[in-house]
């Protein structure tokens, strides 16, 4: 049933029930599960995973979503990655990008709250991985919340590398408060911050503030990105790269 929604991004009910040949009343438990879950959503007839200002979609969804441009960002991303260096990632999909190229700086301490990137880099070679506690969510499939932020307050890392659902006038917002708190203690924990960001993320709207962008050393997004997004922000004196395309 997931995998219906994730597919189609919102669709009603009576679909669900239709396509699974079962009752509506079944459909209504398995989706309240689900929800409870933080894999989907369930607002007046209609199951979604798409993204509200107050809701951000599970990661099973978002990463799906401009995979081509997340990964020309983290091929960006991975110039400002010092092998030998201690890094701290967290649990976004455009982040997780960056896993798949992490080898090539090794040896690397990755400190991270993904369970998906703690899974991905267990087995690499000369990557040290240190995982960061606190009470576990599904729609993030990452741990959040006060013990995570204790333990981020017990660290000091050379790079932290996070993304954001919005960005609004130079300022980066997030739907989840938890996840804004968290990602301020990463910030808080790094001497170099930067943020990925693909050009979705100009596009979108979230209720919390996170951080200004002047708050970061670096951000960089895809060339889909508006130049007068870019320009206007460069001239503001932030640091904006714009990752390449493959054939560039």
């Amino acid at each position: 049933m997931v995998e219906a929604v994730i597919a189609s991004g919102s669709i009603r009910i009576e679909d669900l029930a239709e396509q699974f040949d079962t009752s509506l009343m079944t459909v209504h438990r398995d989706l309240d599960e689900l929800s409870r879950r933080g894999l989907l959503r369930k607002d007046r007839g209609v199951a979604t995973v798409m993204p509200t200002s107050l809701s951000e979609s599970s990661d099973a969804y978002r990463v799906g979503l401009h995979t081509r441009e997340k990964k020309q960002i983290a091929r960006t991303a991975l110039e400002y990655l010092e092998t030998g260096s201690t890094v701290l990632l967290d649990d976004s999909t455009t982040v997780m990008q960056l896993v798949p190229l992490l080898q090539q700086k090794a040896p690397l301490t990755i400190v991270t709250n993904s369970i998906n990137v703690m899974n991905a880099v267990r087995d690499m070679d000369e990557i040290k991985l240190i995982g960061l506690g606190g009470e576990y969510y599904n729609w993030c499939n990452a741990f959040l919340g006060h013990s995570t932020i204790n333990e981020l307050e017990n660290v000091r890392v050379d790079t932290v590398f996070v993304s954001i659902s919005a960005i609004i006038g130079g300022v980066a917002f997030h739907q989840s408060p938890i996840i804004v708190e968290t990602k301020l203690s990463m910030l808080k924990a790094a001497t170099r911050k930067v943020l990925l960001a693909d050009h979705s993320k100009f596009q979108q709207r979230a209720l919390h503030r996170f951080a200004a962008l002047s708050d970061f050393d670096c951000l960089i997004t895809d060339s889909k990105t508006e130049v007068s997004c870019i320009e206007g922000l460069r001239a503001e004196g932030l640091t904006v790269r714009v990752a390449r395309k493959e054939s560039e």
